[in-house]
């Protein structure tokens, strides 16, 4: 017994993932570096709750709420609150106050907690009352883009709207599509030379940094429950 996570795309520009988790009989799990922001709705015991999650620039152990089932929205890249700059989030977040089984409270206003399949629509509504909001910027550099901007512009508009450097971002990302193919068994030589390490040395450093396992542990499942699908 574990974490059953469940994980779909999006095709809204604002949202990266929708995913769904119940925890069984798991009291904590190890955290893998991410790079977006979310909003996070469980329910235990009967209660529920709210929250508002950073980018997490490193791995950790993180507690976790036995018998709960939670709801999440991993937003897009370049995407942020108007009320918290996502800078301001990362490697933590916020909890939302008076949530109940049918609403919310985000940046003054009260708004209709969603399912799975309503996370589209919430999104949508919080960016025409401008609550989420985005520098594009970011999508048009992560295409591959060249802004007609300094660098040093681009860069400092790129970490106030996610938090991150580029440099960073990569890493990071890189680091989970890594163990990602080594969970699916692809051999640690393959991996490095797919995702462009130096070496798997350099591979085994980012997996210890962002992941907190070896290829050997992803490869086998070993070293006790992970957030690896979300």
């Amino acid at each position: 017994m574990g974490l059953r996570f469940e994980t779909r795309g999006s095709d809204s520009v604002w949202v990266d993932t929708v995913w769904t988790c119940a925890s069984e009989r798991v009291t904590a799990m190890t955290s893998v570096a991410g790079v977006r922001w979310g909003l996070v709705f469980w329910e235990q015991g009967g209660r529920q709750y709210a929250g508002v999650t950073g980018p997490e620039t490193r791995t950790a152990t993180a507690p976790v709420p036995e018998g709960a089932t939670f709801m999440g929205i991993d937003f897009a890249l370049g995407t942020s609150l108007r009320a918290v700059p996502t800078p301001a989030l990362v490697d933590g977040g916020i909890g939302l106050p008076d949530t109940t089984r049918r609403t919310f409270r985000l940046d003054g206003g009260r708004w209709e907690t969603p399912g799975p399949d309503d996370a589209e629509a919430l999104v949508e509504a919080l960016v025409r009352a401008g609550i989420v909001v985005r520098d594009p910027l970011v999508a048009d550099v992560l295409r591959g883009h060249c802004p007609d901007l300094s660098a040093r512009t681009v860069e400092r508009r790129f970490r106030a709207a996610t938090g991150l450097t580029r440099g960073a971002v990569r890493q990071i990302e890189r680091a989970r599509t890594a163990a990602e193919l080594l969970a699916a068994r692809h051999p640690a030589a393959d991996v490095v030379s797919k995702l462009d390490y130096f070496d798997e040395p350099h591979l085994a450093r980012a997996l210890r940094a962002y992941v907190g396992r070896t290829a050997g542990q992803l490869r086998e499942g070993a070293g006790g429950v992970i957030a690896l699908s979300v």
